[in-house]
């Protein structure tokens, strides 16, 4: 039998294929011609592996196992299917031919591949963009990004495969390292995995849960907290602003096989997707990096924008969902957060959210609004982070997890990992056993009523009490909590002095040296 391709193989194949942007074209650009292009071909091979069972099945009858094809997860039509394209590489129409064939296979699957507002996932991509050059070098990297992935590497075909979710993995991979080489650009798409790990274990959903992610990016956060349920029963939701990162988190929860997942392209705070009839959905679960301090979030100046019936005004939200206070123009943090704990199950929900540390202690309306959750008894841990976790910023930020089931319970988790970290060359790590096992056992001792207040680990973990954080002025800057200060080392005194005797006679017998040489010299 022959040998079962491997997470590894597929991983460096599929890397391997970018090389044919590499250097002309941004990171941030090209990843989108990749991924479609690993979907396209993922489609064709299993459509060729089913294809072959439905031969098999029905003694060679072409036509039976055509017609068996047409009930299958997804219709390729022909002039879709990546061998149609392989063949086509040398046809100077090339990047036409690829884009007439994504348009018919969102045609042949509309269901899937069409939003409920009637946008197709690859209406932002075109392969016959002049991004991609002069029409003849660009006939020449779609022809080789063609020949890449018709490598007997990449044979996507699952009777190929060893493993259920290699190919969501491959696509993982990619996405990781996309962001990796798109530096500042790559944290509108990409939460890094190990803070992905990190928010799905604080969060864990219990079966039968409905999970978000209200600005999913590529979808590796939902997806994550998805599986750390340990069962098949969830659902999951998900919103990105951007189209073309919309587009990449539809195909990855596909190349996942969470079919079902319900993922909506548009503006979370002024346009918010995710609803039942004229109400904002629900969740169990909501979980979340949205963009830090976001300027211009949604509040607006008469004087600037239109206040027109249709233009958004947070101060009138349709939803009510900045009742406790409207966070301010140039921060949209707290405005993420609110939408977060108001789309959560009243008395169950749970929101993990990944914030600067400026949310922890900005005043004025920030205050406000902080001081109300707090109140409300909401608010569960705050958990900082080591610097440079994140692609595009090197500051260090937080996690916040509010928890409505909170009952009587109205202390608080504070844990300083700042110091937690393995580091890398471009980017800090979390290790699993390390650094973020740690911190969910400390939240899971907390969560369970384990801990009492005061101090819990040094320099680590801290339980405050409400009139602590009261007195505190509702500021949850860390520090405050968590005694970080390291004394210095007592200074023998004696050692010291001993020490200074020793210099002043070596430096006495040098001073007589030199006035020696001195002496020699003038006479």
């Amino acid at each position: 039998m022959d040998k079962k391709i491997t997470q590894k193989d597929i991983n460096n194949a599929v890397w391997k294929a970018c090389d044919t942007f590499r250097g002309s074209i941004d990171p941030s650009v090209y990843k989108d011609y990749v991924l479609t292009m690993l979907f396209i071909k993922y489609l064709s091979d299993v459509h060729d592996d089913k294809y072959k069972t439905y031969l098999d099945k029905y003694n060679g009858e072409a036509e039976r196992a055509s017609r068996a094809m047409r009930h299958e997860r997804f219709v390729v039509p022909e002039q879709s299917h990546f061998k149609f394209l392989y063949d086509s590489r040398n046809e100077s129409n090339i990047g036409e031919l690829i884009n007439i064939a994504l348009t018919d296979l969102e045609e042949a699957n509309r269901e899937k591949l069409y939003s409920e507002d009637g946008a197709g996932i690859f209406q932002n991509i075109d392969f016959n963009n002049s991004k991609l050059g002069e029409p003849k070098d660009k006939n020449t990297r779609l022809k080789n990004l063609l020949l890449d992935f018709n490598s007997e590497k990449l044979d996507l075909r699952p009777s190929q495969l060893d493993g259920n979710d290699i190919i969501g993995g491959a696509y993982e991979y990619l996405i990781a390292n996309f962001a990796s080489d798109a530096g500042k650009k790559a944290g509108e798409f990409f939460t890094p995995a190990e803070v992905s790990t990190l928010l799905a274990k604080l969060t864990k959903s219990k079966p039968g849960s409905r999970i978000a992610d209200i600005t999913c990016g590529s979808g590796s956060l939902l997806i994550k907290a998805g599986q750390e349920v340990g069962s098949p029963n969830f659902s999951l939701y998900g919103q990105e602003a951007n189209g073309s990162t919309w587009a990449l988190a539809v195909m990855n929860m596909f190349l996942h096989g969470f079919d079902n997942a319900t993922i909506r392209w548009g503006d979370t705070i002024r346009n918010p997707k995710l609803k039942e009839g004229d109400e904002l959905m629900k969740f169990d679960t909501v979980v979340g990096n949205p963009p830090f301090s976001l300027d211009k979030w949604g509040k607006s100046d008469d004087k600037e924008e239109d206040k027109s019936a249709d233009s958004f005004d947070p101060e009138t939200d349709q939803y009510n969902r900045f009742w406790r206070g409207v966070p301010p123009k140039s921060k949209g943090d707290w405005a993420f957060i609110t939408h977060m704990i108001e789309t959560t199950y009243e008395g169950t929900g749970k929101v993990g959210v990944v914030v600067p540390h400026g949310v922890l202690f900005r005043g004025a309306s920030e205050g406000k609004i902080r001081r109300k959750l707090i109140e409300e008894n909401l608010l569960e841990a705050v958990i900082g982070l080591p610097a440079n976790l994140f692609f595009g910023t090197g500051i260090p930020a937080a996690i916040l997890i509010f928890n409505r089931g909170k009952a009587d319970n109205t202390d608080v988790l504070f844990v300083d990992a700042s110091q937690c970290y393995e580091s890398a060359k471009n980017q800090n790590k979390l290790r699993l056993e390390e650094d973020i096992n740690p911190i969910v056992e400390s939240y899971e001792q907390f969560n369970q009523g384990q801990l009492q207040p005061g101090n819990i680990k040094d320099k680590y973990s801290y339980v405050a009490t409400f009139d602590e954080i009261a007195e505190n002025d509702y500021n949850l800057n860390i520090p405050r909590y968590v005694d970080t200060f390291e004394e210095e080392p007592e200074v023998d005194i004696a050692a010291v002095q001993s020490e200074i005797e020793s210099l002043e006679g070596e430096l006495k017998n040098v001073q007589t040296e030199i006035q020696k040489y001195l002496t020699q010299l003038t006479n």
